[in-house]
């Protein structure tokens, strides 16, 4: 939850930067260990039996509504505030709807990336993730809600995602460099990951 936004009480309890839950948590680590468990075993439903998924923005908000309801109210619902991380400032809230409806439609008119090559495809799947990373819809939950959707997404289009050696500081210097425009550690990523 290391994020910089605007009004850092925005949606946390008072004097406080943790979230309003459904559990009452107001201790950070205690916050994060019951999002880790619940995360765990709600992906875990999610990758043997995706919800119905059309790869829409309406099934992306779903996903993290499915995710993320037992802890937070706006679970799938757009964030109202500006996030930034690190030097990375996300989409504005005005412009998540119009930009992610955009975005998900072109995922449409590419045949979610069937039948491309193993190379292209991987491409596809960076250029994708960094553009959904660019975008983080969500106050809470971002990167979780994007390695559900990219493995059903990938499953669909007939390759696999491997995440049991899953690296996250090479997924993270990965969206940090292609946020600045430099694409190769994404990729390299996804190349490593998708069999």
């Amino acid at each position: 939850m290391a994020y910089s936004i605007d009004a850092t009480s925005e949606d946390c309890y008072e004097g406080t930067t943790v979230l309003i839950n459904k559990l009452g948590i107001r201790d950070e680590d205690q916050l994060m260990r019951n999002e880790a468990l619940l995360y765990g075993i709600k992906s875990s439903e999610l990758m043997a039996q995706p919800l119905k998924p059309d790869f829409s923005f309406e099934d992306y908000k779903q996903i993290h509504k499915y995710l993320f309801d037992m802890l937070y109210d706006w679970a799938g619902e757009i964030r109202t505030i500006s996030i930034s991380k690190s030097a990375t400032r996300f989409a504005t809230p005005e412009h998540i709807e119009e930009n992610g409806t955009k975005i998900f439609e072109r995922l449409r008119s590419l045949n979610y990336f069937c039948g491309l090559p193993r190379d292209e495809f991987v491409s596809q799947i960076a250029d994708l993730y960094h553009t959904i990373n660019m975008l983080h819809p969500f106050r809470e939950g971002n990167g979780r809600t994007q390695r559900v959707f990219f493995f059903q997404l990938i499953r669909n289009a007939g390759y696999e995602i491997d995440y049991s050696d899953f690296n996250s500081d090479l997924l993270m210097i990965g969206t940090i460099q292609a946020a600045a425009g430099v694409m190769d550690n994404l990729i390299e990523f996804f190349n490593t990951t998708i069999v």
